[in-house]
């Protein structure tokens, strides 16, 4: 298999016009006709996972955060983003990153995460794309039945890769909730919308506490921020699962925590 034709299927599933017209997506590093055989999944391109790839022998490595989203001038290997490059060079493996277009692909991140949270019926776009109703930032839909927000939570966090923050809630913990809206990674810019979509808890990522404040205050669904890595580590494997659909190719999830915090302490009440 030629890097090539891994590169073309990725691209149909997941568009890089539909990117974001300040993200960097695609092919980073690795030539088009080299072979690729072993394919590794991961959030983060970072020192960790290329370890990892390294061990496992990976050919490519396809990640969720792009390597170098803001411009650069040199990849010297003096700098952690450098260092990766010619590691990733040197031993022959390829990097290719899907961000905000698989953010909005149908299906894309935000529905593995409602699926890794508990919703099973129908989901729909929280903020459609106006060119493709179908694809769109964020998912909504529904539980099989009510639950309690705190049994809700639980479930969420049973279905999520443990992080060092977990997950934390605001609302009413026996609030009945049955409309879920969520966001793979940092969401609070559709707060709104998930009020306009009559859910009942938006589930997301890296809010901060003055909107969510300001948003439970005006009665607006109970919120559940949970880690940016965690909220997108479902992804993978859903990826995983179309890229074997279509190529005869040995993939693995990488299981490493790339998420920035590491510990966990509460204060004395």
């Amino acid at each position: 298999m030629r890097l090539s034709q891994v590169i073309s299927v990725l691209d149909g599933f997941y568009d890089p016009g539909w990117a974001a017209d300040w993200d960097a997506v695609g092919l980073v590093c690795g030539d088009p006709d080299q072979e690729v055989g072993r394919v590794l999944f991961a959030v983060d391109p970072v020192a960790a996972v290329a370890d990892e790839a390294l061990d496992w022998g990976a050919d490519l490595i396809i990640t969720h955060h792009p390597l170098l989203l803001r411009p650069v001038h040199g990849v010297p290997a003096t700098t952690p983003k450098g260092r990766l490059v010619h590691r990733l060079i040197g031993a022959g493996v390829a990097l290719y990153t899907a961000h905000t277009n698989a953010d909005v692909a149908d299906p894309g991140v935000s529905d593995a995460l409602a699926r890794a949270v508990g919703l099973t019926g129908p989901l729909r776009p929280l903020q459609p794309d106006p060119g493709d109703p179908r694809r769109g930032l964020g998912r909504v839909g529904d539980l099989a039945s009510p639950l309690p927000l705190r049994a809700f939570a639980a479930q969420a966090a049973a279905g999520l890769p443990a992080t060092a923050g977990g997950l934390r809630v605001a609302g009413d913990p026996d609030r009945p909730v049955r409309t879920i809206a969520v966001c793979g990674g940092a969401g609070d810019s559709l707060l709104g919308t998930a009020r306009a979509a009559g859910a009942d808890v938006y589930l997301t990522a890296d809010l901060r506490h003055h909107p969510a404040s300001e948003f439970t205050e005006q009665g607006g669904p109970a919120l559940i921020d949970a880690a940016h890595w965690a909220t997108e580590w479902p992804w993978l494997a859903a990826a995983e699962h179309r890229l074997t659909g279509a190529l005869d190719v040995k993939t693995r999830v990488s299981a490493v925590v790339t998420d920035a915090w590491t510990l966990h302490f509460e204060g004395e009440q």
